[in-house]
């Protein structure tokens, strides 16, 4: 799987509206060190200062919402489940949507930074509104809370859309659909370093995590404490995903269709799955943003789209599938 994602990202450095060969951009981060790079300073300005900070940002991304869908769907016990059914999505949006309205793009992150505290006061009515009966976290609870909050986190971004000017309301839309070309060194950075130590956490939970899918009562009597242990996974996925979402906008999809697809191939043991589902993930974003930017270069499509289009029909194949 490693491998695999090493070599989608480099065919994906040499594909967009100027193509490059990928021999020579493999050579090249040889021959920088020989001090004779087999680029020109066009091409290297266009792989390394534009095109390798997306392919990371999406790779970080993708891991994210795969993580997101792994953990979901073992917790809810829901194989429809993915990182937006806590309204996760929608919170994030509607900040974003705030920011775009007041202005808060002309602030460094400022954006961002408001999706972000959508999505975490998202997380927290949720859970507020779940509430535990006799000291257990319904999961019923929580699913048809996401729904009414999403729910309601639409109304209030149609009433956006409605109300804002014409510039405001591409940048609206674009954020919508998931956008990956303003990546910078600080997101990646910010990104990367949220992602990594929430799937640190993770997998430490990994065994617990199996546990729990076998039966609580089970995981129960072998010492789990179950509601803590669900309480904290979902509560740090939910982190996860509300990075990931606050950065890139909202992209969906990838979280249903990753964790099947890695389960159908390496089995349920959350210690394997979670880490090939991050790598894959990663290596299935990278893919479907390298055709949002190629299929009509110059231009290029939100990468949600893209995303939408390869997950809607795997969605209805696993809804009949599973006869849900």
């Amino acid at each position: 799987m490693i491998f695999a994602l090493l070599a989608i990202g480099i065919l994906a450095l040499s594909l967009g509206s100027v193509h490059i060969e990928w021999g020579r951009i493999f050579k090249s981060f040889f021959g920088a060190v020989s001090g004779n790079p087999p680029l020109s300073s066009e091409e290297e300005l266009i792989v390394f200062s534009v095109r390798l900070p997306r392919i990371i940002f999406a790779g970080i991304v993708g891991a994210a919402l795969s993580l997101g869908g792994v953990v979901f769907q073992a917790i809810l016990r829901n194989p429809l489940a993915d990182p937006y059914i806590l309204g996760i999505s929608g919170g994030a949006a509607l900040g974003a949507i705030i920011g775009i309205v007041i202005g808060a793009g002309s602030f460094y992150l400022g954006i961002p930074l408001l999706a972000f505290a959508g999505a975490l006061a998202t997380v927290f009515i949720v859970f507020m509104m779940a509430g535990k009966t006799r000291g257990a976290l319904l999961d019923h609870s929580l699913l048809l809370s996401g729904v009414v909050v999403n729910a309601f986190f639409s109304a209030a971004i149609l009433f956006f859309l409605s109300v804002v000017n014409s510039m405001e309301l591409h940048s609206i839309t674009f954020w919508l659909m998931g956008d990956l070309s303003h990546a910078s060194a600080r997101e990646i950075f910010v990104a990367a370093v949220c992602v990594l130590a929430g799937f640190a956490l993770l997998y430490a939970q990994a065994r617990n995590l199996n546990l729990i899918v076998q039966g609580e009562d089970t995981a129960e009597h072998l010492g789990v404490n179950v509601e803590r242990t669900k309480t904290l996974l979902l509560m740090m996925t939910s982190l996860i995903v509300a990075v990931a979402v606050s950065l890139a906008g909202i992209i969906g999809f990838v979280g249903i269709m990753v964790p099947h697809l890695m389960r159908l191939v390496f089995g349920s043991d959350h210690r394997l799955v979670l880490p090939v589902c991050a790598l894959f993930g990663a290596a299935f974003l990278i893919v479907a943003d390298t055709v949002a930017r190629v299929v009509f270069a110059p231009a290029e499509l939100p990468v949600g789209v893209v995303t939408a289009l390869c997950g809607a029909p795997y969605f209805i194949f696993l809804l009949k599938r599973k006869k849900l």
